[in-house]
């Protein structure tokens, strides 16, 4: 329910303090984070390297794991932790600095998941 910016989006409040530039309401009653769901998916994670636009370097992506966003984040965290390296999370697909396919698929079928090798 964003609205659309305009050249005097309200900043600040003296009655409700900061307002998010997003929704438009005070930042404590902010409804932009809480609207993305979990990604619905086919209950398969699909493991994948990939080195397009990232200057030859390769990384590791996990896509269709379908959690919320934060506890997204947490898997993102252990899994780069048991890879020993660095990544992030960006719209709901995990993304690990390296070639850690075989690593992130054992530690996600520990958890139970579905898991693929996918592209080449």
């Amino acid at each position: 329910m964003h609205r659309p910016k305009s050249a005097s989006s309200l900043v600040y409040s003296t009655e409700q303090g900061r307002m998010c530039p997003g929704c438009g309401n005070a930042v404590a009653a902010c409804t932009c984070g809480k609207a993305t769901a979990a990604a619905q998916g086919d209950g398969i994670v699909r493991v994948s390297r990939e080195t397009k636009g990232r200057k030859g370097k390769g990384v590791t992506l996990v896509r269709g794991v379908s959690l919320e966003p934060l506890a997204l984040a947490q898997l993102g965290k252990e899994l780069k932790t048991a890879c020993g390296s660095g990544g992030t999370v960006k719209d709901g697909v995990i993304e690990i600095q390296g070639d850690h396919c075989d690593t992130v698929m054992e530690k996600l079928r520990q958890r139970g998941m579905t898991v693929k090798r996918a592209g080449g």
